[in-house]
Order: C-alpha cells, then structure tokens, then sequence
C-alpha cells in the first residue's frame, strides 16, 4: 500500500475510533472523522452514518476508512442496531467508491459468530444471522454489504472481528461492570466459568493497522484478541478489586442468573424507567463455551499481542484511578 497520509474514522469519538485516531496521529498523519457529536479539535464532524449527507465529503483525500460506528450495548433494539450496524454499510461504501478510497477497514466482532459453540472458532467457521441475539446478528450481517462491494470491485475491504476489548476508556467491559457491580446489579452466568475472549485496546489498534496498511489484508476477515481465553470470574475479580471489594462477582447457573436477570431488567427498564445493561442476551456473551483463533492474523500479518492481561489491568487500574472513577 502506498504511503498514507490521511485517514477517516467513523465513530470517531469512541473507543476503538478514538484509539485508532490517536495511533495515527501520533505518526504526523492527518486524521479526520465523524460522529454523532462534532469534535472540532479532532477534526471530527456531525453526523448520522445511517444516512447519505455531508459528512461522506469529509472523507475525500483520505487513504483509508476505518469503520467503527456501532451500537454500544447489549440491550439495545433490533431496530436500532439494524439502523446502525447494518444501515451504515450502504453510505461508507458510496463514500469509499465516490473518492476512490484505497481501503475501507471494517469493525465488526467475534459476535458474528454467534454464542453457543464448543471449540474454538477461526475464520473459517460459519457466521450466525439467526442466533437470537439482535447483535450478534447485526454484526454478521454488516459484513455481507461490504464483502459484496469487495467482490464487486467497487472498494478494497478487511473486516476485523475483535474480542472483548477492554482498556482505559472501554465502556462495555469496564464501565458499564464497575457500575453494576456498584449497583448490586452484576452477576455472572455458568458459574463464572464462561470463557471471556480479552484483548487490550493498543493490541487491537495493532492488529487493525497490520491489517490496514499490508497487501496481505486486502478482501480477508481476521479475529483479533489477546490470544487466550479466560474464565469470566477470573477476569471481572479485577473489577471487585479495583472498587476496593474483597468479594467475588457473584457466579449463578444460568437459569437462575437468567431468572433473576429476567426480574431485574423489568424492574429497572419498565418500572423505574432506568436503563440497565442486563438481560439475556449479556449473561449469553458470559456464557461461552470457548475463544478464538488469532491464528490467521500471526501468519498473513505477522500480529503478536504485546500488553498482558497483568499490564493491560495494571494500566486500566491506573487510568481509572487517575480519572476518579475508582
């Protein structure tokens, strides 16, 4: 791939999009982006990726689209995740053909494989667009459009499938588990031995600029984690710690999680009217039966995960203090 000198992020202001920009700006190259919310000083403008509208335009001149924009949550509605996920697929391709953008970098997830499988799954393994769970199938289905527009040779695409990405910032497996533990809202299903699948946001960032900017990226799909799965009570016992706690997540069989869960999100959703993350589709994501492989990104790309499970908590730990959210 030639040099680059200018890329676009959509989802510009969240996690993955945030680090993806910064990664590239510290190299001196030009970043741009777009987002629900304008940041001026990140040369991010207003916009509804769902929809055709002036935000295509700012990705003229750009080397690459980076496509993060997503729903960021479990319980959100079909719809929206529809609107979102797949919704978008159509306009970042019409803006990646009208500027003849060499590579659109999609962020979809290992949940397009579903949830319920017993060996480890590797790109070769089917993708689920009936597994019940509305994200799930929304991830899936967002890749189609852009593999289509590959075939077709309308665009250049690499599809990126990441673990549970955690790290400073990481609302999904950060945040939003510190609050619910806060709450007294937190459980974990199958006993807390369902297999969490991490990867630290800077190995990720690795990995997708591997992917990106290599030759051998081009039209593939690559699993990116940290390359090894854990059991979920191992993983979130760092939660309990960082808030002082000296007890465990509480670890249920699944029925009973589900039951109480059930109970739960009615409680907080219907009656109190306030927002929770629990429910049957997240305690399914904490109940999986195996990982995957990051064995295809090692051999096309060369990706090795550098951070740690022990540094990447040590450096979320750090981060969460120094923001005093712990």
């Amino acid at each position: 791939m030639h040099k680059i000198k200018k890329i676009f992020v959509t989802g510009a202001n969240g996690f993955i999009g945030r680090a993806i920009m910064e990664r590239y700006r510290q190299q001196g190259i030009d970043i741009c982006g777009v987002d629900i919310t304008a940041d001026p000083s990140r040369n991010v403008v207003r916009g509804d990726v769902a929809n055709a509208g002036e935000w295509q335009e700012h990705a003229k001149g750009c080397d690459i689209i980076f496509h993060t924009a997503a729903v960021v949550s479990n319980t959100a509605s079909a719809d929206m995740y529809q609107k979102v996920s797949v919704g978008s697929v159509k306009q970042v391709v019409a803006a990646a053909k009208k500027h003849q953008i060499a590579r659109v970098v999609h962020l979809s997830s290992i949940a397009a494989y579903g949830l319920n499988f017993d060996a480890d799954q590797d790109e070769s393994c089917s993708i689920s667009v009936l597994s019940g769970s509305s994200y799930c199938d929304a991830k899936a289905a967002s890749e189609h459009g852009f593999l289509a527009a590959h075939a077709a040779g309308d665009i250049c695409t690499t599809i990126i499938r990441p673990g549970d990405v955690y790290g400073p910032g990481s609302r999904p497996w950060v945040l939003i588990p510190l609050a619910m533990i806060r709450k007294k809202q937190f459980v974990l299903p199958a006993m807390g031995r369902g297999i969490f699948s991490p990867v630290y946001i800077d190995n990720l960032v690795d990995g997708i600029v591997l992917a990106a900017e290599k030759e051998s990226g081009k039209g593939q799909t690559f699993n990116i984690t940290d390359g090894t799965g854990i059991e979920c009570r191992e993983f979130f016992n760092n939660h309990y710690k960082w808030l002082g706690k000296t007890t465990e997540p509480v670890c249920l069989p699944t029925r009973v999680a589900e039951g109480i869960t059930s109970i739960g999100s009615f409680i907080f959703n219907t009656v109190l009217n306030a927002n929770t993350e629990i429910d049957r589709s997240s305690l399914a994501m904490l109940s999986r039966k195996a990982s995957y492989s990051i064995d295809k990104a090692r051999d096309l790309l060369g990706y090795t995960p550098v951070v740690s499970l022990a540094e990447g908590m040590e450096r979320t730990e750090a981060w969460l203090k120094s923001s005093r959210v712990v």
